[in-house]
């Protein structure tokens, strides 16, 4: 590891192409090389291991952004500059690192003020300035699959980009692609500032009327007799692969990179004492998930509020377990999330060795230890999950005369019904029901 606060260089990844005297082969990727990119790690002089540990999570994040990663360097300060957030020095060693190592971007792993970003850019000319924020606006620009999400995304990078428009911003807008450009980015430097609030203005109308569809189709469900379960975790932890797993099939799109869910896709799973529930893979979480994406996503992250069970899923072989953990109940904060039960799942336990894993099961007794990719563990954990909806959703029988054989309606428009047996001139039905609606049930039967 180089001294602390210096940069290093890093090496380019080895070429793979044919091996000499094999007939060449005609080149199937069109797109453009991936830009050159310096990270730059910075944190108070306590933490300086934290802006280790953040700096390779931004490695991850301009990777999945296809940058390609060229050098580094960190800085820890007692105190933040107020004009260019890292000191004059170390500005003129990015400065250079740029130039010997034909960089074109430089990330930094905050968020930049935009008065500091204005000054990086003098103090860098030609130079792409990206903050965490931009950098993860971008990453969601590329995974926004449906119509809502990119109204989410473009609502987020308006109401970033908004009070940073510079010249520079205005030379960038004339490059095609490339981190940090995407979305509305080839457009959002020929606006006017009115014409980008008049365009916020416009996309949080559509975004409310998104909310109002989602609220009355959350309205149906909650007539329907099914518990809502949602998956919530950091990006990347496997909430997608644990889904594909509950469903016993490939139900959503999982791959091993951040942020490869971003609109919430439902399914529904058999729990293990008989009926379904509907399980809802959701958005994932990141350290200092920026403000303006939490806000625009709003209508989305609705759908965690309304479940009956948060499955809050970890990556047990992650070194950051901890402050994963730590950001993800940060944002489950943020949420009205306090009364919903939540069932606590560590994946990934197959990568753990034996010692490690046992001190992961002593630490956390409470947790469930599976892996998705092999299936271990997911029939305990949907064990866990029923335990934990039985407070809100109880089982009942009752016994209904073959007289009143005509009420069987009602049962399965307000409850589930596990199972239904004849016996003695009577029919026992075997109910997953909510109490409000075992009490209307109750009524129903009493009159008759």
């Amino acid at each position: 590891m180089p001294p602390r606060g210096h940069g290093r260089a890093v090496e380019d990844p080895a070429p793979t192409g044919p091996l000499r005297g094999a007939p060449a082969l005609k080149p199937q990727d069109t797109r453009p090389p991936a830009e050159r990119a310096i990270l730059v790690g910075v944190g108070p002089k306590t933490q300086t291991a934290l802006i280790r540990s953040s700096l390779e999570e931004l490695r991850r994040l301009a990777d999945t952004a296809g940058a390609l990663v060229v050098g580094e360097t960190t800085q820890a300060l007692a105190r933040f500059n107020p004009a260019t957030l890292i000191g004059e020095g170390k500005v003129g060693e990015i400065s250079g690192m740029c130039a010997g190592l034909r960089a074109g971007a430089v990330i930094f792993d905050l968020e930049l003020a935009p008065g500091q970003q204005k000054n990086l850019e003098k103090a860098l000319p030609k130079i792409k300035i990206v903050d965490r924020t931009r950098l993860i606006l971008d990453i969601f620009a590329q995974r926004a699959r449906t119509s809502e999400g990119r109204l989410q995304v473009e609502l987020a990078q308006l109401s970033y980009m908004l009070p940073r428009l510079t010249g520079a911003w205005r030379e960038f807008s004339q490059q095609v692609g490339g981190i940090g450009t995407r979305g509305p980015g080839e457009r959002k430097l020929e606006y006017e500032r009115r014409h980008i609030q008049y365009r916020i203005k416009h996309l949080r109308a559509e975004l409310e009327r998104v909310r109002c569809a989602r609220r009355l189709r959350r309205e149906r469900r909650a007539g329907v007799p099914v518990p809502q379960v949602a998956l919530v975790g950091y990006t990347n932890v496997g909430k997608s692969t644990l889904l594909n797993r509950l469903a016993g099939k490939a139900a959503t799109y999982a791959d091993d990179k951040l942020f490869a869910t971003l609109d919430p896709t439902a399914r529904r799973v058999r729990l293990p004492e008989g009926g379904w529930a509907v399980a809802t893979d959701t958005v994932g979480f990141i350290q200092r998930l920026p403000t303006t994406l939490i806000a625009a996503f709003r209508s989305t992250l609705e759908e965690v509020e309304a479940a009956d069970c948060l499955v809050v899923l970890c990556d047990a072989s992650s070194a950051e377990l901890e402050e994963q953990r730590a950001s993800v109940d940060a944002t489950l904060a943020y949420l009205d999330t306090a009364d919903i039960p939540r069932v606590e799942i560590f994946n990934k336990v197959d990568r753990l060795e034996p010692a490690a894993r046992a001190d992961l099961e002593r630490r956390h007794p409470d947790a469930v230890m599976i892996s998705a990719a092999t299936g271990k563990g997911v029939d305990e954990a949907l064990k866990r999950v029923e335990g934990a909806l039985s407070g809100r959703w109880l089982k009942r029988e009752i016994d209904v005369p073959f007289a009143f054989a005509s009420l069987e309606r009602h049962f399965y428009e307000s409850a589930q019904v596990l199972s239904r047996q004849a016996r003695r001139g009577k029919t026992r039905w075997r109910l997953r029901v909510t109490a409000e609606n075992w009490k209307r049930l109750q009524t129903i039967l009493s009159e008759c």
